[in-house]
């Protein structure tokens, strides 16, 4: 699976930046003002963040072995 670059930067962008940013924002208001399912949130989001991050390395796996 290669990815193109515009496509792969956005995925790393909300792999990196976006989703643990909404996560902490979401965990830290429910602590506060007890909105629900804060724990399973942060779980889905972990996992979410897990896959998206396995698919951005197998892509970058195959786009360095195509420019040996």
């Amino acid at each position: 699976m290669k990815l193109n670059n515009k496509v792969y930067d956005a995925l790393k962008w909300i792999v990196m930046i976006v989703i643990p940013a909404v996560t902490t924002a979401y965990v830290g208001l429910a602590a506060i003002w007890h909105f629900p399912y804060a724990e399973e949130v942060a779980k889905t989001s972990a996992v979410i963040c897990t896959l998206l991050g396995a698919l951005l390395g197998i892509s970058t796996a195959q786009y360095n072995k195509t420019n040996e």
